[in-house]
């Protein structure tokens, strides 16, 4: 597979054009012009990178990629012992930050639903990259926050009564903590993301909407293995998705 195809196809999948981003978004480091063997992960970290390395990777399609606005654009320290392992080895780096978050279908929001048994009725925020629905069986807090720990493999911090039936929530992953007074507004009963903040705990008492953090990592799993699946099964790749756990 030709690596600007498969980059345009990519494009257009995600809709990137639409989204006003922190990162670039796409190719960030150019490796070989064919790609055979693709490892996809959630973040650009150096074990990442080895383990692509020891796949025998192309290119390495992540969330969480580099080149960020607020960051040093200086070449030095840990970026540039990134960087090199790349360009030692001819790998591709290629990340979609936004656009995957907010994908109808491979995104993070929509794998989310589909692993936690929501049912997307619809989008908000800045973007639209946050979603929002129905429990499709209705439970109590605590059993939803148990599901949350078995599916996702940690226990989360959550805020409110156990024993309060969920109908209706709004999740984002990631660290959306301060989309909770938005999600209150569409009369929910819960809102789950990633992080928290200080502030998050009495927003939720004082809004009457419980919170979950499920953790940063744990809630953005999903988006780029399914992104990595579709794509190798389309053009015929060889896809590993290499889960470097991050407890955050």
């Amino acid at each position: 597979m030709e690596i600007n195809r498969l980059l345009d196809y990519t494009g257009q999948l995600l809709d990137v054009g639409r989204f006003r981003d922190y990162c670039p978004n796409g190719l960030q480091v150019g490796g070989r012009r064919q790609v055979h063997t693709l490892v996809s992960g959630v973040s650009a970290c150096e074990a990442l990178l080895k383990a692509a390395v020891q796949v025998g990777a192309d290119a390495v399609l992540v969330h969480h990629g580099w080149f960020w606005k607020s960051e040093d654009a200086r070449v030095v320290g840990i970026k540039r012992n990134r960087i090199k392992l790349l360009l030692e080895h001819d790998i591709n780096l290629i990340a979609y930050h936004l656009p995957l978050d907010a994908h109808p279908e491979l995104g993070n929001n929509a794998q989310l639903a589909v692993k936690l048994g929501f049912e997307i009725q619809g989008w908000f925020a800045d973007q639209q990259i946050a979603a929002y629905g129905e429990m499709t069986e209705p439970c109590t807090l605590k059993q939803l926050s148990m599901r949350i720990a078995r599916v996702l493999r940690r226990t989360p911090l959550v805020i409110g009564n156990p024993g309060a039936t969920m109908h209706r929530i709004a999740w984002c992953s990631g660290a959306a903590q301060d989309l909770l007074e938005q999600a209150a507004e569409l009369g929910v009963d819960v809102f789950l993301t990633g992080e928290v903040s200080e502030r998050t705990f009495h927003l939720a008492r004082e809004t009457g909407v419980a919170f979950i953090a499920a953790g940063h990592h744990a809630t953005e799993r999903y988006g780029i293995q399914a992104l990595g699946d579709y794509l190798a099964e389309r053009f015929g790749l060889d896809h590993h998705f290499i889960d470097i756990e991050n407890p955050v």
